[in-house]
């Protein structure tokens, strides 16, 4: 197949704005095939956040990029414009490390963390792996600090560890994050479930309400906020003390303290979630997002700012 130029363009776009991009069938979080769902969990164990494109969402793509990269098969990775290969090439280059290499990371040493698995949680495992004999025990805790214990076929864990007799398999950039982590079993409406905490998480996105921020803009503490909406709507209605979130504010961010109060915004409180949320994972502890957005600071702080 022969690319045309428009293809090409927007194909070359996605990749200039973006430096990890994976095209896959699906969503990181819906993949539609197991070779994108298996590359995905790759990066997600590496990296707390990259691009995707959905290429059954869009046929000109999906079929644009495989003559791009003469690249039959999906999913397709690319590093800096530059195409890495498939999910055997992505899986096989992590587990050597040069994944973590092309990616700029550290190879983390194969250090076994302490583990605990309180004896619910013990007994539920057993009668799995009794189950089951053939298969290994894998914990994993990616790089949104999710933690996801799965049987699987084969024992690819590169650290094992022992508690109360169960033995866990961890890839060694799990291991790096579950020094101190707890497995144990609560009870919901559903069923028992596994309950697993984390010390080393980072903490929580924290809610602020519209009167909150107004005492803090008003107690002269150092408050970095940003609004993420769009110029548009940011001429509609808006906080005086904020900045847009654009490229400059992103990188004045990362030039900061990973301590410094961040605060986002904007309609009514969604959008700002998901970019206080990207903050969080990228080592940022003290990140709010304004309950309810500029909507409720109109109703609930300053009523001379418009309603839309």
């Amino acid at each position: 197949m022969e690319l045309d130029a428009t293809s090409r363009s927007r194909i070359e776009s996605i990749l200039q704005d973006n430096r990890v991009v994976l095209f896959m069938k699906g969503t990181p979080a819906q993949p539609q095939c197991g070779f994108s769902a298996k590359t995905t969990q790759t990066l997600n164990i590496l990296l707390p956040d990259y691009a995707t494109v959905d290429v059954l969402a869009d046929p000109e793509i999906r079929e644009g990029i495989k003559a791009y990269g003469d690249w039959p098969t999906i999913p397709q990775l690319y590093v800096d414009s530059e195409l890495v290969g498939g999910c055997d090439i992505v899986d096989d280059m992590y587990r050597q490390g040069a994944l973590h290499e092309l990616l700029g990371l550290e190879l983390p040493q194969e250090a076994a963390p302490t583990i605990e698995i309180t004896a619910p949680a013990t007994d539920i495992l057993r009668n799995a792996l009794d189950a089951q004999p053939e298969k290994y025990l894998r914990l994993s805790v990616d790089a949104r600090w999710s933690s996801t214990l799965t049987l699987e076929s084969e024992d690819d864990g590169a650290v094992k560890v022992e508690s109360n007799g169960v033995v866990l398999c961890l890839d060694r950039m799990s291991a790096q994050r579950a020094e101190g982590l707890k497995i144990d079993v609560e009870e919901t409406l559903q069923g028992p479930r596994f309950k697993i905490e984390n010390p080393n998480a980072p903490p929580a996105v924290k809610p602020l309400t519209a009167v909150g921020l107004s005492e803090m803009l008003n107690s002269g503490e150092i408050v970095n906020l940003f609004d993420v909406r769009p110029a548009a709507e940011r001429a509609v209605a808006s906080i005086a003390q904020a900045r847009p979130f654009d490229a400059e504010s992103m990188q004045a961010i990362d030039d900061l303290d990973r301590d410094a109060v961040l605060v986002f915004y904007c309609h009514s409180g969604v959008r700002s979630r998901a970019v206080a949320e990207r903050y969080r994972l990228h080592g940022f502890t003290n990140v709010y997002d304004l309950e309810g957005g500029i909507e409720a600071w109109s109703l609930e702080v300053d009523s001379s700012v418009p309603r839309y």
